[in-house]
């Protein structure tokens, strides 16, 4: 046998998670919200054999959550994670995350649709608790990595761990982690993104005797019942409804709306002018002169995206001219852009075909062209230009 080859025999092997070492002496937290989807990754790591902890975050009041179903982190979603993990054998904690989440979730989401935006909480959510202050217990419990249920995979690339689209696009949930870091990513694993359906990890849950293996998908965002954003907000924002005028694109005025919080932008349905002729849009809200601006849908075409608080992960500096494929809104297809980077938290994206309906608030998220690996976003900014 030559040295090569006694090196090579000598050479650990890597468990499933990328750890040379046996998995009972690698220690994985699980992030389980009591869906079936976090269920089926800590039991599937527990039956590999895995030192598996669970844990499961309180984001809000729990008698509140109690009167809605379909929604992650509420009282009966404590309880099916922690079924799972007395099924299955593993320690599981609940940690009351109410006062951070909302610090840094709801309070903003509050004041950035207050201020015209159409925030998406769930991002900030991955970004600011579960992928920060829940990575930092993990750490804290000496875990090795941290395991979710997000439909996402990552990948060994060349020179360190790459975020790639997950298997199926129909459960791609690359649009709400493009904040995602590189040290975030170099810890957390994602054991169901390469999976090709949903089917196949209820099928998962079956095998493993899971209770909630046709538990119903969560719909709504987790403190907004039956997506009704309008109401949450009068709720925390108490006088924020107040009435004001709906005004064309050059300022006269057409009629009244009972509060900027309840339009957003590229609207049609609801607005109260009909018999003007051409369909009318909502094609701007200033909420400080309490004016929801309408005009033609042409009006909401753009190809200038403002973008703020860049997370770039691709392997090229941050700088010139980028060929990217972007998303700019969760439900539509990434489409060919060219990526403008200002400094090193702000650029400018360049859709190659023009969009419609382009909100502030949302993300905006880059993808590498004829690949699945994605280079990062970020959050759109109240300024655009239209298209020619």
């Amino acid at each position: 046998m030559t040295l090569h080859h006694r090196a090579t025999a000598r050479a650990p092997s890597l468990n499933s998670l990328g750890f040379a070492k046996p998995p009972a002496q690698t220690r994985v937290v699980v992030a389980m919200s009591g869906g079936v989807d976090s269920s089926v990754v800590a039991a599937k790591l527990k039956s590999e054999g895995y030192d598996v902890i669970g844990v499961t975050l309180q984001l809000y009041d729990h008698g509140a959550a109690l009167a809605k179903k379909g929604a992650c982190c509420a009282g009966q979603d404590i309880h099916d994670a922690r079924r799972v993990a007395e099924r299955m054998g593993f320690a599981h904690y609940v940690l009351d995350y109410e006062n951070k989440f909302r610090e840094s979730v709801i309070d903003e989401f509050a004041d950035a649709y207050l201020a015209g935006a159409t925030p998406v909480p769930c991002i900030r959510c991955n970004e600011r608790v579960k992928f920060r202050d829940l990575l930092e217990t993990a750490r804290d419990l000496d875990a090795d990595c941290m395991a979710t249920g997000h439909y996402i995979q990552r990948k060994d690339g060349a020179t360190r761990a790459e975020l790639h689209m997950a298997a199926d696009p129909n459960r791609d949930q690359s649009y709400f982690l493009f904040s995602t870091t590189q040290e975030q990513l170099d810890f957390l694993r994602f054991p169901l993104g390469h999976l090709a359906s949903k089917a196949e990890t209820r099928a998962l849950a079956a095998e493993y005797g899971l209770a909630v293996a046709d538990k119903p998908d969560s719909q709504d965002i987790c403190f907004v019942p039956n997506g009704n954003y309008a109401a949450v907000i009068e709720k925390l924002r108490p006088n924020a409804a107040e009435p004001g005028e709906i005004v064309d694109m050059d300022g006269a005025v057409l009629g009244k709306h009972r509060g900027v919080i309840h339009y957003t932008i590229g609207q049609r349905r609801g607005l109260g002018i009909g018999g003007l002729g051409d369909p009318l849009y909502v094609v701007r809200l200033d909420p400080d002169a309490r004016r929801v601006v309408v005009g033609p849908k042409s009006a909401l075409a753009t190809t200038i995206v403002p973008i703020s608080e860049v997370n770039w992960l691709g392997d090229q500096p941050f700088a010139g001219e980028i060929p990217v494929m972007v998303r700019i809104r969760s439900t539509r297809p990434p489409r060919p852009a060219i990526l403008c980077p200002i400094d090193a938290t702000r650029a400018e994206v360049e859709l190659l075909d023009p969009e419609e309906g382009v909100s502030p608030g949302q993300a905006c998220v880059f993808y590498e062209p004829d690949s699945t690996r994605v280079l990062g976003g970020g959050w759109i900014t109240l300024r655009r230009r239209k298209a020619a």
